[in-house]
């Protein structure tokens, strides 16, 4: 897959369960941040959207674990997003930056709220075409 945005990111130790793996709920908080850093490389920000009235929200998920994220492993958080009609659907993955193992992959489907109604959005539409 081609990707247009990547950031490094670490395991802290909090985030492992029991088992010594990053519990499962945690791979969401790191797309998620991946996607508003994303953002803000793009000069938009998600916090100044909704202040406008423009809140993205997640319509849809599909997750895929692969291989499992340790206490102090360095990873890569890499995404891709397209338009299709209102949603933004990203497609992110997050690779072990030791071995290039991929861990985890996500489809994501955002779909703009403008003042609480479905809509296009220009801002985010410029994501698209840099």
């Amino acid at each position: 897959m081609e990707y247009i945005f990547e950031t490094k990111m670490e395991v802290r130790d909090y985030e492992c369960d029991i088992e010594g793996i990053v519990n499962n709920a945690n791979y969401l908080h790191y797309i998620e941040h991946t996607r508003h850093l994303f953002l803000k490389s793009r000069n938009l920000s998600f916090a100044e959207m909704c202040e406008k009235g423009v809140a993205a929200v997640v319509a849809r998920m599909n997750l895929q674990y692969k291989v499992p994220l340790r206490c102090d492993d360095e990873f890569f958080s890499r995404l891709n997003v397209k338009k299709e009609g209102i949603r933004y659907v990203f497609y992110q993955d997050i690779y072990r930056a030791s071995d290039e193992r991929l861990c985890f992959r996500a489809t994501v489907e955002l779909v703009c709220l403008i003042n609480g109604r479905p809509g296009n959005c220009e801002e985010y539409d410029t994501i698209l075409v840099e």
